[in-house]
């Protein structure tokens, strides 16, 4: 049986879902929103996460998308509409199945053994939660970025692009790349939106000489990784 997250701010739902599946014979945990979810799946590592896609402080698809920076665990998705826009965008987010409600738990039940038992262990998608390039510090369960020991504040898409440079450091990584996974797959050509941002990280980085965000004329971006730095 699996250890579940269940994350929704539905507190009948949430009753119900705790009730059916300790009958079921689940482990069940619980969180209402979006920040308590992404903490409690780095505190108890679950074997499969439901998570609402409507909740009170961030939306699932963003709590789907900064999980996805640290942990392969399976994710299935809970929505009120089956919009086929709606589906695509959770499963290019990171999302392993998807369902509307109302369901059964019985088809709940079956979507959890199927995606356990597909889990990859080794998914190139899964990283560690604390990733750290030369200066930086990245906390990519809190979203936090220490430079030297002082914290520096960074929006949500800010952060995106940095964390995706942090984990992939010592290789360069291309617009196209930059975009896929930060804006989404629908991207790929408007490379502006990277130079824009990155424009704003060495502001904030204080890294108008491009020391730690280093760039490849006409190609992308790269962070140098620790060896390089050392060996530097």
């Amino acid at each position: 049986m699996a250890k579940v997250l269940v994350i929704d701010d539905d507190k009948s739902l949430l009753r119900a879902l705790r009730l059916g599946l300790k009958a079921g014979g689940h482990e069940v945990a619980t969180a209402e929103t979006g920040e308590h979810g992404i903490s409690q799946t780095a505190l108890i590592s679950p074997d499969v996460v439901i998570l609402d896609i409507g909740l009170p402080d961030i939306d699932g698809l963003t709590v789907c998308k900064r999980i996805r920076q640290w942990s392969d665990v399976p994710i299935i998705i809970l929505s009120a509409t089956g919009a086929e826009n709606r589906k695509v965008a959770a499963l290019d987010g990171g999302a392993n199945d998807y369902v509307t409600k109302p369901f059964s738990m019985a088809e709940l039940e079956a979507r959890i053994r199927v995606v356990v038992r597909n889990r990859i262990s080794n998914s190139d998608n899964a990283g560690p939660a604390l990733v750290r390039c030369g200066p930086l510090e990245l906390d990519l369960v809190h979203h936090e970025v220490n430079l030297r020991g002082e914290n520096i504040q960074l929006t949500t898409k800010e952060f995106e692009v940095l964390s995706f440079l942090a984990r992939h450091a010592g290789r360069t990584c291309t617009h196209q790349m930059i975009l896929s996974a930060v804006w989404g797959v629908g991207y790929g050509k408007e490379a502006q939106y990277v130079h824009a941002y990155v424009h704003r990280l060495r502001q904030k980085l204080n890294d108008e000489t491009g020391e730690i965000i280093r760039t490849v004329p006409g190609v992308g971006y790269y962070v140098l990784s620790d060896e390089d730095v050392e060996g530097s």
